[in-house]
C-alpha cells in the first residue's frame, strides 16, 4: 500500500478539502428535468464493489498475506451476493414478475448481465491466485500444494492422516436406479466421480462430499533449503488441499472398481426466505423452521472446476436443475475463502502491523479507567472505532452500567454481536443483580439468526426482557439507553451508534458512536425503546431521525434547505459517507441540489446507484469509496446550511428507510463535529487513494501515479488517522 504522511499531517488536521467547483444554477425550467437513464444498476454496482475488493488483492504494495485475504473476502461476498440478490432476482423471472429495475432492466436481463460479468470476476480472482499470490507465498515459505508436490515419506505419513481422521467421515454416494441423486447442501465442497466396474465395464457416478467440520487443508511441515549460504534454514508451511487427499486415496472408497476421472464442484442455493410474521404467534419457532428449509433452498450458481468433462457437466447440470447461464467455470481451487487459513499463519512480516486502538481521554487510561457516567456528565464523547477501543469505551459503559448499584434499568438494541459476548455476559449480569433489562434482539438478522436465536433464550433465562421489535420491521438501529439514580434525580446515559455491539467485529469495521448524557438524546431513547417494546408509535423525535418515519424525509428535506440557499447565492455543501446509496427520492434530491449548484461530496463503500459528473444533471457531484484495511461501515451526514453532522444505522436504501427501525442522531457538540470534520476532509483529499466514480458508471483509481503533476504525495486515509490517534505506533 502506497502511504506517505507526513509529520505534520499526524500532528494536525488538513484544512477541509476543497469542493468540487460549483458551476452556476441552471434556469428553473432546466432544472426540473431529470434524464430517464440517470441511475446505475444496484446489482452490477455491488459486482464493482466486488472488484475494487479483488483489486486490492493484486496490488503488490499490500502485505502478501493480506492480499490472500482479500482472495477470501472476495469469494465469501460473491457467496453472500449469490444466496440473496440472484435469488430474490430469479425468484422474480421465475414468477414472471418483470418488475423492472431503477435503471429499467427486467429481472432476467440483470442476471444475464451478472452471469457474464461474474464469469469474468471469477476467472479473473482465480487467476490472481494462481499466477501472483500462490508463487509469491510460496517464495516466502508457504506453499499450497498438490499431492504430486509431495515426496514418498510425506504421502506414506498423510495417508495414515487419511485412514485414521478423513476416511472414517467419507461416504460415497453412487447415482443408479436403487441410489438417487443425492441431495447436495449448499455451499459444500465436492468431487464428482466417474468409476469403471472390472467386472461389467459399465461406467457410474458418484459424489464425494469433502468434510465441512474439518479443515480445508491439512498442513504439511517440511525442512527448506536456504535460498543462500547465508540465509537461516526455516520450515516450509505447506498446504495440501482436502479434496486432494480424498482424490488420492479414490480407490479405497470404491474396491473393485476403477476411477476414471474427478472433478471438484460446488452448489449455491437460495438462502433468503421470509417469515410471515402477521399469521405467526410465535416468532421464533416460526424462524427457527424457516432456517432447516434453508438448507433445501433451490439452486442459484454451480461452480466446477475448468478441466470437467462435458458428460459430466451435462449429468449435474440435469441432476441438480442447474440453468447453464449459472455455471461458473473457474481454473484452480473453488471456494477461496479457505484463504482465511492460510492467513492464520504466524508470519506478521507477511500482514499489516498491529494497531492497538487508543482509549478516548475523557475514559482515562486503559490501565487506570475513569467513571463513565462522571465522564459523560462532564462533556459528550464521540468514538470511532476501530481508531479508538470498543472494549475501553462502550463495552466499559455496559459493563460498569451492569455492576453499578445506582443503576437502575438498562435498554439495548442487540442486532449481531460475537461468539462469546462481554455485552450478553453484561446484560445477564445486570438481570441477575436485579436491575431492570431490557434487550431488542433482532432475530432476522440475515445469516446470524441461529446466533441471535441462542442469545435470545440465554437472556431470557437469566430474566432479561426479550423482545424482537415490530411486525414487518428488522431492528437494525444501534441504541443503548441506561437509566441511573443520582440523587434525588434520575439521569440517563445514551450510546448511538454506526455499528454493531460486537468487540471483534469492532476492531476489523469502522464505526462511529455518541455517548451522551444530554437529555433530550435520553428522552428520545426512551421513547424509542417505548416503540419497540409496547404500543407507542411515536413518529417525531426531538434530537433524531428515526426510520421509517423520518430518515428519508429529514434528509431529503436537509438536501433542500442547502438546495435553496444555493439558488440563492449563499454557501452550500453536502457531504455524505454511507456504505450503499440507492434510493432514488434521495439521489433526485442531490441531482437537484447538484443543478442548483451545490458542491455534492459522496463517500460510498460499496452500491451507488447515482450517476455522476453528468453535465445539468450531476457535474456538482463526487462520488469516491475507499476500501482498505478496515471495512468502511460508518454513516455520516454534513449538511452545511446549519452546520449539522449526523451519525447512525441508516444507509440510503429502501430496506434501511422502509423496512427497518434505523436512528440517526445529530451531533451538536463544537468539538465533536470537528472530529467528524477531519474524517470528512481526509477522506475526501485529492492525495487520498480511493477510487473515484464516473458518470459511465465505472470506477477510476486515484490519484495518478506520483510525478505527473496532480499531487505530491499519496496518503492513505485509515493510515492518517490511525496515525493521527496513535502518534506513538509507527
Amino acid at each position: 500500500m502506497i502511504v506517505r504522511v507526513s509529520e505534520t499531517d499526524i500532528q494536525q488536521p488538513r484544512l477541509p478539502a476543497a469542493p468540487p467547483a460549483a458551476t452556476p444554477p441552471p434556469k428553473a425550467a432546466a432544472a426540473a428535468q431529470l434524464p430517464q437513464d440517470r441511475y446505475l444498476n444496484r446489482e452490477l454496482s455491488w459486482l464493482d464493489f466486488n472488484a475494487r475488493v479483488l483489486a486490492l488483492a493484486e496490488d503488490t504494495s499490500e502485505p502478501l498475506l493480506e492480499r490472500a485475504k482479500f482472495l477470501a473476502i472476495f469469494a465469501s461476498n460473491l457467496d453472500e451476493f449469490y444466496m440473496v440478490r440472484v435469488a430474490g432476482l430469479k425468484r422474480r423471472a421465475d414468477a414472471g414478475l418483470a418488475v423492472r429495475s431503477a435503471d429499467g432492466l427486467t429481472p432476467t436481463e440483470q442476471l444475464t448481465l451478472i452471469a457474464k460479468r461474474t464469469q469474468d470476476l471469477a476467472v479473473r480472482h482465480a487467476r490472481v491466485f494462481l499466477d501472483q499470490v500462490r508463487p509469491a507465498l510460496a517464495e516466502e515459505g508457504i506453499a499450497i500444494i498438490g499431492w504430486a508436490d509431495l515426496d514418498d515419506e510425506e504421502r506414506q505419513r498423510l495417508s495414515r492422516y487419511f485412514q485414521d481422521q478423513v476416511f472414517p467421515v467419507l461416504t460415497p454416494l453412487a447415482v443408479d436406479p436403487a441410489h438417487p441423486f443425492p441431495y447436495i447442501s449448499g455451499l459444500s465442497l465436492n468431487l464428482a466421480v466417474t468409476v469403471k466396474d472390472s467386472e461389467t465395464g459399465g461406467e457410474h457416478f458418484a459424489r464425494v462430499k469433502v468434510p465441512d467440520n474439518v479443515n480445508r487443508f491439512v498442513k504439511v511441515t517440511r525442512p527448506r533449503e536456504p535460498r543462500d549460504p547465508e540465509a537461516l534454514e526455516r520450515p516450509l508451511e505447506a498446504f495440501l488441499p482436502m479434496e486432494d487427499l480424498i482424490a488420492a486415496h479414490l480407490e479405497q472408497l470404491f474396491p473393485g472398481m476403477e476411477v476414471v476421472e474427478h472433478h471438484s464442484f460446488r452448489i449455491t442455493r437460495n438462502a433468503d426466505f421470509e417469515v410471515d410474521e402477521d399469521r405467526d404467534e410465535d416468532l421464533l419457532q416460526a424462524l427457527e423452521r424457516e432456517l432447516a428449509r434453508r438448507r433445501f433452498g433451490s439452486p442459484v450458481r454451480l461452480e466446477v472446476s475448468d478441466d470437467m468433462t462435458e458428460h459430466m457437466l451435462e449429468l449435474l447440470l440435469r441432476e441438480l436443475d442447474v440453468d447453464p447461464a449459472d455455471v461458473i467455470q473457474v481454473p484452480g481451487l473453488l471456494d477461496l475463502s479457505c484463504l482465511w487459513q492460510v492467513y492464520g499463519v504466524d508470519r506478521p512480516a507477511l500482514k499489516d502491523a498491529p494497531y492497538v486502538p487508543a482509549t478516548p481521554p475523557a475514559f482515562g487510561e486503559r490501565e487506570t479507567p475513569r467513571n463513565v457516567f462522571a465522564a459523560l456528565r462532564e462533556c459528550d464523547v464521540l468514538v470511532h472505532h476501530p481508531y479508538d477501543s470498543f472494549s475501553t469505551s462502550v463495552q466499559r459503559f455496559i459493563e460498569q452500567a451492569a455492576a453499578d448499584p445506582q443503576v437502575l434499568a438498562i435498554k439495548q438494541t442487540l442486532y449481531r454481536t460475537s461468539g462469546d459476548s462481554p455485552i450478553v455476559n453484561a446484560l445477564i449480569d445486570a438481570a441477575e443483580a436485579g436491575k431492570q433489562v431490557v434487550a431488542l434482539v433482532e432475530i432476522k438478522a440475515r445469516f446470524d439468526e441461529q446466533a441471535n436465536i441462542k442469545w435470545a433464550r440465554q437472556l431470557e433465562q437469566a430474566g432479561v426482557h426479550v423482545v424482537y421489535g415490530l411486525i414487518g420491521l428488522k431492528t437494525h438501529c444501534k441504541t443503548c439507553l441506561v437509566v441511573r439514580r443520582e440523587g434525588s434525580t434520575i439521569r440517563r446515559y445514551c450510546h448511538i451508534g454506526t455499528g454493531n455491539y460486537n468487540p471483534k467485529t469492532a476492531r476489523l469495521y469502522e464505526d462511529v458512536g455518541l455517548l451522551t448524557a444530554a437529555p433530550e438524546i435520553g428522552a428520545d431513547l426512551t421513547d424509542l425503546f417505548n416503540s419497540l417494546t409496547g404500543y407507542s408509535r411515536k413518529a417525531n423525535y426531538r434530537n433524531l431521525l428515526v426510520a421509517p418515519s423520518s430518515v428519508r424525509s429529514g434528509i431529503i428535506e436537509r438536501i433542500r434547505r442547502e438546495t435553496e440557499l444555493a439558488e440563492q447565492g449563499l454557501p452550500a455543501r453536502i457531504r455524505l459517507k454511507c456504505n450503499a446509496i440507492v434510493d432514488e427520492q434521495i439521489i433526485d434530491a442531490l441531482y437537484r441540489a447538484s443543478q442548483a449548484g451545490v458542491p455534492v461530496q459522496i463517500v460510498v463503500r460499496g452500491i451507488c446507484g447515482l450517476r455522476p459528473g453528468v453535465p445539468g444533471m450531476s457535474e456538482n457531484i463526487e462520488v469516491r469509496s475507499i476500501l482498505g484495511r478496515f471495512l468502511e461501515h460508518s454513516r455520516m451526514l454534513h449538511f452545511r446550511a446549519q452546520d449539522e453532522f449526523w451519525i447512525g444505522s441508516a444507509d440510503m436504501m429502501h430496506r434501511n428507510l422502509d423496512r427497518r427501525v434505523e436512528v440517526m442522531a445529530q451531533v451538536k457538540d463544537p468539538k465533536l463535529c470537528e472530529q467528524l470534520g477531519v474524517v470528512f476532509d481526509s477522506a475526501l483529499d485529492p492525495a487520498t487513494r480511493c477510487w473515484v466514480l464516473q458518470q459511465d458508471g465505472s470506477w477510476q483509481a486515484e490519484p495518478e501515479p506520483i510525478g505527473d503533476g496532480r499531487v505530491d504525495q499519496v496518503r492513505d486515509h485509515q493510515e492518517f488517522l490511525m496515525r493521527l490517534r496513535r502518534p506513538d505506533q509507527r
